[in-house]
């Protein structure tokens, strides 16, 4: 199984490298990344493997969105399949 995770916010040194380092740390694996720094603003959409996560979905997510907090960022996922429903229509 595939997700989709998206980054929102102001641009600052790290953000690809701690979004990195916690998908690793819950053994998500990243397929493709693509990021733009728009003036100072920062965007990056991740095509990650979910199969081998060592936590749940929800528990993913919610720690994804903390990260997120801690760092002033928007911070989503999104399991593949919902993504493609909503692009059936």
């Amino acid at each position: 199984m595939r997700a989709f995770i998206t980054v929102i916010g102001k641009d600052t040194v790290g953000i690809l490298a701690k979004v990195s380092a916690q998908c690793a740390s819950f053994g998500v694996n990243i397929q493709e990344v693509t990021q733009s720094v728009l003036q100072d603003m920062f965007a990056m959409i991740m095509l990650v493997d979910i199969d081998k996560s060592s936590v749940p979905f929800d528990d993913l997510r919610a720690s994804l969105e903390k990260l997120g907090d801690e760092m002033g960022l928007k911070i989503h996922i999104m399991h593949e399949d919902i993504f493609n429903s909503m692009h059936r229509i």
